[in-house]
């Protein structure tokens, strides 16, 4: 395997988390008063309610910048993924956890399946590329 076709595989995880994160970040905070109540039905006009989702917007906004800073340079590259693994675990657990205490959600079982394999795909990373 080539040099740019293994580096191109090491990287793509943390390619792919950080293109959903920015996106479902956008998504989050963006106009949440205006994209919220059409993707999940619930209407968001509280300042405060706004101000979480706003702050999860910039949450999502600098991991997903981080995730692309340390593709692009590699010293960072293990605390990324780290970070990454982390992250989608702490998501697919919170839905494991809404999942038995609230009930299954199509919409987000299918989160909670990505999630869990981006945090054990994140996981064999670490083991395999041990630079």
């Amino acid at each position: 395997m080539g040099n740019y076709q293994q580096k191109f595989i090491k990287n793509l995880q943390l390619g792919i988390s950080a293109t959903v994160v920015i996106i479902a970040g956008l998504i989050y905070g963006f106009h949440p008063s205006e994209i919220l109540p059409a993707i999940f039905g619930f209407e968001v006009q509280d300042l405060e309610l706004k101000n979480i989702f706003r702050a999860i917007m910039g949450l999502y906004l600098a991991l997903g910048a981080f995730w692309i800073v340390a593709i692009r340079n590699p010293t960072h590259w293990r605390s990324a993924t780290l970070i990454n693994v982390i992250f989608m675990g702490g998501l697919a657990f919170g839905r494991a956890i809404s999942t038995i205490f609230d009930g299954i959600s199509f919409q987000f079982t299918i989160g909670l399946i990505l999630e869990s394999f981006m945090m054990f795909w994140g996981i064999y990373n670490l083991k395999k590329y041990k630079d």
